[in-house]
Parts: C-alpha cells; structure tokens; sequence
C-alpha cells in the first residue's frame, strides 16, 4: 500500500495539453475536495476556500488575461529564453473540465490564531497543503491537475467576486486526461532540470556551496 502512495507521488504532474474536457463525476469531485479540506492547518484555522468554475465565458476572461500576462513575461526574456517559452503551454484553462480556484483568508480565526505570531505566512502555508492533498488525490483519481500562475491577483479577484480581503493563491485547472507526461513539461522543453537531492541536503547548519559540487563530492 506505501508503494502505491509513493507511486502517486512520482506520477503527479503539472497538467497543461492533456486534458479531455470529459466530465468529473461528482463523487470523484467530492472525495478530491475533503481530502483537500482535511489537510492541517495552522491553528486549525482551515483559511482556505474552493471556488468551482465551470462557466465557459468566465474561463475565456481568464484565459484571455492569462495570455496578455504570457506575453509580459515574454518580453522580459532574453530571445533564446524566449524561444524556448514560445514551444512551452502554461495553461488548460479552457481545455479542463473546470477551474477550482483555491482561495486564503488571514482573518479567519483571527486575531488569536494559534501558530502565527512568529510566522505571519503560516496560513499561507496552510493553504499550499490544502492543495497538494488535493493534487495527490486527483492524481490518484486518475485526473489531472494544472496550476495557472500568470495572472494578477486583483483581476480574479474581480472576475469571481473575492472579498478584498482574501488573497486568491491558486487557479487549478482540473479533469480528465489522455495521459500523464512521465517526464515534466519543463524539463521535456529544456527549460530547467531537476537537481537531485544530494544537492539539497544539509547536516547540521546550511552550508552554501556551488551548484555541482554536491553531486562531485558525492555527497
């Protein structure tokens, strides 16, 4: 059974071109939602919430912005950064599904929130790991899932009627798809490699170091 779950782990990707537009059923949709709101949470706040968009018109707003802001950072690339960008697909906003978009509230169970008075992006975190837990079981639920971050966050604040006062973190394009690349989409591309975990690692204190010598000393 851990094998199965560390499984889910190595599978789990970005999704951007795979995705069929076929249905979710909604038990599948249910069961991915409370294993996202059964992440922890600081001060067991749960400042999160989930907003499903599966509107047509209210996507094509958001992917049409999505695009301006693809071409704003474009043109701060140098041309051989840029081409490699141009072959790279960072959005499925109108090809999934639907969107869930993944919401952070600072004033919930403020002001006494257990756990964030050193740490003021604790619930932030928090947030974050909503997310994973629900991209681990769409993964598992054999669907896919794709984060959008091209986008400001006054305008989807707008777009879907977010109270001034909480932050939206995260645009997840989700749904079926034909397939889960084995290789991430940005390595594929040549846009970054992984380091492996050697580089990584520290023992005791961090010890900065050049980028290849973990690997060289063998560490």
């Amino acid at each position: 059974m851990s094998e199965e779950f560390y499984e889910v782990l190595r599978r789990r990707r970005d999704v951007r071109g795979e995705f069929t537009g076929e249905p979710v059923p909604e038990a599948t949709l249910l069961r991915i939602l409370e294993a996202a709101h059964a992440a922890p949470s600081v001060g067991l706040t749960q400042p999160w919430d989930f907003i499903l968009v599966d509107d047509h018109a209210t996507r094509e707003k958001f992917a049409k912005h999505v695009h301006e802001e693809r071409e704003v950072f474009a043109a701060q690339l140098s041309e051989d950064r840029a081409s490699a960008f141009a072959n790279i697909k960072i959005e499925g906003i109108l090809d999934a599904t639907l969107g869930i978009v993944v919401t952070y509230d600072p004033a919930r169970g403020a002001p006494d929130v257990l756990g964030r008075h050193a740490i003021a992006d604790a619930g932030l975190y928090s947030v974050c790991l909503a997310i994973q837990n629900l991209w681990l079981a769409a993964t598992a639920e054999g669907l896919g899932v794709g984060w959008v971050s091209f986008y400001r966050e006054p305008f989807l604040r707008e777009l879907l009627g977010i109270p001034g006062g909480v932050r939206p973190v995260a645009w997840l394009c989700v749904g079926p798809v034909s397939r889960l690349e084995a290789v991430p989409d940005l390595e594929r591309h040549g846009w970054r490699h992984r380091r492996p975990l050697t580089a990584a690692l520290h023992h005791g204190r961090f010890t900065p170091r050049d980028p290849g010598a973990a690997s060289a000393a063998g560490l």
